[in-house]
């Protein structure tokens, strides 16, 4: 286990996002959401996700690897560059042909991986994230379960190896990347794939996109019917109050060197 201090903001992240077709995606938020305000979601969590990544100061650019035509243009649309999945392999190919897209124009590029719902993203979150991030070459940073990963970096001329899916945080441990474990930084872990993950975003406070969705559906339990812009959501992409969590100390836990 190493303890790193707060590292300054690396800047010029290249970050890819991997988005199923609208049609498929957050299958698993039916029950709560229904069929019919599924994909709008999706689609919602997608754009706070992009808007807030892009309003990161240290994010240069922000790809997003999809074959869905509405969401590539929402994305374009928000200042994200939208490539279609041509390898139709599955996530981890996805990722691996976003990673090579970007190092094709930017051979040196520092590349992030980041999960596309993730609703309640902080620029200031994810940019202390990068910061640790760019200390290592290679780290992650687990889902809010600590069972999957929401976040997986490579510095310039490292490669990504994303194997994202499932159990991904043991698996990328296994890899040799470092994790990243920072307080504070709950809005870029907290992923969305059940109705009740969905409820601990609007608690963080969601983007205007989900926050729209939200308002006018019962979109998670104990919503009451949708939050409105009232507590649960933010007025623009990447706002909110400063977690009242301390952001004292930060650590990184090895990979495979460290035993994992």
């Amino acid at each position: 286990m190493r303890r790193v201090g707060e590292a300054v903001p690396v800047a010029g992240w290249s970050l890819v996002v991997p988005l199923k077709p609208l049609s498929l995606a957050k299958s698993r938020l039916a029950e709560a959401a229904g069929n019919g305000l599924r994909p709008g979601l999706a689609l919602a969590f997608a754009q706070d996700t992009v808007a807030a990544a892009l309003g990161c100061p240290a994010v240069r650019e922000v790809v997003v690897v999809t074959d869905d035509r509405l969401a590539a243009a929402e994305m374009t649309a928000l200042g994200a560059r939208a490539v279609p999945d041509a390898p139709g392999a599955g996530l981890n190919a996805a990722l691996t042909h976003g990673a090579r897209t970007v190092r094709d124009a930017v051979p040196r590029a520092r590349i992030a991986v980041l999960n596309a719902d993730l609703p309640a993203l902080r620029p200031d979150e994810l940019t202390r994230v990068l910061a640790i991030a760019g200390t290592f070459p290679r780290a992650f940073l687990a889902d809010a379960a600590e069972i999957g990963t929401t976040l997986l970096t490579a510095a310039p001329e490292v490669d990504l190896a994303p194997a994202f899916g499932g159990a991904s945080r043991e698996r990328h441990r296994a890899s040799g990347a470092l994790e990243i474990v920072l307080e504070g930084v709950d809005s870029v872990r907290r992923d969305v794939d059940t109705g009740e993950d969905l409820h601990a975003a609007l608690g963080l406070g969601v983007g205007p996109y989900t926050a729209r969705m939200c308002a006018t559906a019962p979109c998670a339990p104990g919503t009451g019917g949708g939050v409105g812009t009232g507590e649960g959501s933010r007025t623009e992409p990447g706002a909110g109050e400063p977690s009242s969590r301390s952001t004292a100390g930060s650590q990184a836990r090895g990979g495979a060197a460290d035993g994992a």
